[in-house]
């Protein structure tokens, strides 16, 4: 169990930009990111993994400097990282339209969801996800990274294989690397996150 609302629990997350404990504010069973503190992870590593995250948005939807309701990418936005580096997005998609590869439960910048899942706003967002990391020898890539997502029980990626560590309008390279932390994104929204576990996964044959 990486976060059960205790303050125990919340004690597994540091702060990313310099490992500090936890700066969002963990009450009523969850966790809410505070604008400005950054992104937070796991102090363990994982490879392959299934995680269960169950997040939600603001119910009051937010407003720009002239008063008017933020659209799109402004509106409950965090990620869900794997190793850190492969995100699956995290977004108010409730009757709030987007470009397709940044829309609720996308392979940000890669691959939009296979249908919007979203839950109404202010409701809880389920997250299970399947992760198989990718493979190296050395500095060669022997397999990508695959990633099967539900979205409140809707499949919205099948064993999707991911062109590489994702980002905005750009395609990257992989790049060797081991196990990884599992982090959560300060996007400037006060996105809540709760119940969070996650379960190694090995072959049959192995242990």
């Amino acid at each position: 169990i990486l976060f059960d609302g205790s303050a125990r629990s919340a004690e597994n997350w540091i702060q990313v930009k310099d490992e500090s404990p936890l700066k969002w504010r963990v009450e009523h069973g969850y966790m809410e990111v505070v604008k400005g503190t950054g992104d937070i992870q796991t102090k363990q590593s994982f490879g392959d993994i299934q995680l269960h995250v169950e997040w939600a948005a603001p119910f009051e939807i937010e407003t720009n400097d002239k008063g008017e309701p933020v659209q799109g990418q402004g509106r409950g936005n965090s990620g869900v990282f794997l190793h850190g580096t492969y995100e699956i997005q995290v977004l108010d998609n409730w009757q709030n339209p987007t470009y397709a590869d940044g829309q609720l439960g996308s392979i940000y910048g890669e691959f939009p969801p296979l249908v919007n899942a979203a839950a109404k706003r202010g409701s809880w967002n389920i997250y299970d996800i399947l992760w198989t990391a990718p493979r190296f020898d050395g500095d060669k890539l022997t397999a990508p990274a695959y990633v099967t997502v539900l979205v409140n029980g809707v499949c919205v990626q099948n064993h999707t294989e991911l062109i590489g560590p994702t980002g905005h309008r750009d395609i990257y390279e992989y790049k060797p690397h081991g196990p990884g932390p599992i982090k959560l994104q300060d996007h400037g929204n006060p996105v809540r996150f709760r119940n969070i576990w996650v379960r190694e996964l090995a072959g049959h044959d192995a242990g």
